[in-house]
Order: C-alpha cells, then structure tokens, then sequence
C-alpha cells in the first residue's frame, strides 16, 4: 500500500520548501523532513501551526483528499 503525505503535497502545492516551513515553525528542516517521509508526525499544535503557515485548514493536512488539490 503506498504511503502518502498530506504535508508533503501541500508543501508542494503551495511552492513552500521545507526549510521554509522549519524556519516559520522554529524547528529544524531535518524535524519537517521526517514529518514529510512519514516517519514521525507532528503533535497536533503544530499541525494547526502548519495549517496557519500554509494558509489551509488544517483537515486539509490529515484528509486524502482536500480542497486544496482542486
């Protein structure tokens, strides 16, 4: 079963860079790569804090599909 990101896609969608988003957040890019390879997932502030900074609700980062992809 493939493994997909919603943080990832909408980094991308967005044009936003992971060290771009580190720096916003105050945490390291090496903390949003792991969020974005799936091996570990942000606490649920940061979720709404990466919501914030994208400027998307923030079910947009958990559903696998959004409204963001139209």
């Amino acid at each position: 079963m493939p493994t997909y990101n919603r943080i990832k896609a909408v980094l991308a969608l967005k044009r936003v860079k992971n060290d771009q988003l580190a720096e916003a957040l105050g945490v390291t890019p090496g903390a949003v790569s792991t969020w974005c390879r799936n091996f570990k997932q942000p606490s649920i502030e940061k979720l709404y804090e990466i919501a914030r900074f994208l400027n998307v609700e923030a079910t947009a980062l958990l559903n696998p599909v959004s409204e963001v992809d139209e």
